[in-house]
């Protein structure tokens, strides 16, 4: 598994991949310089329960807190996440 990050001007996304084929994106856009917004997060059906959207969330969180920003989840998915996890509220917008 590997996950890589790429960014244009106001929107970026987050891209796992595994033996060389992407199977997960994580979708975002920026608010501003310190906030973005999780608007979408997708892994393809085949790669199900692998912890594979998890580990796109915990990357941006990783980015987040490298970066210090603050993330918005939109998306469903890591709404649910950031409401069942503490440990990445300090990176939550509040």
């Amino acid at each position: 598994m590997d996950i890589t990050h790429t960014s244009k001007k106001s929107r970026g996304v987050f891209s796992l991949s595994e033996e060389g084929r992407i199977v997960g994106i994580m979708t975002y856009q920026c608010m501003d310089e310190e906030c973005f917004i999780i608007d979408h997060t997708e892994v393809d059906d085949a790669y199900n329960g692998r912890g594979y959207g998890t580990a796109l969330i915990l990357s941006a969180v990783d980015y987040a807190r490298e970066n210090n920003k603050k993330i918005i989840p939109l998306c469903p998915f890591v709404k649910s996440y950031f409401k069942r996890n503490p440990e990445v509220m300090d990176v939550a917008y509040k």
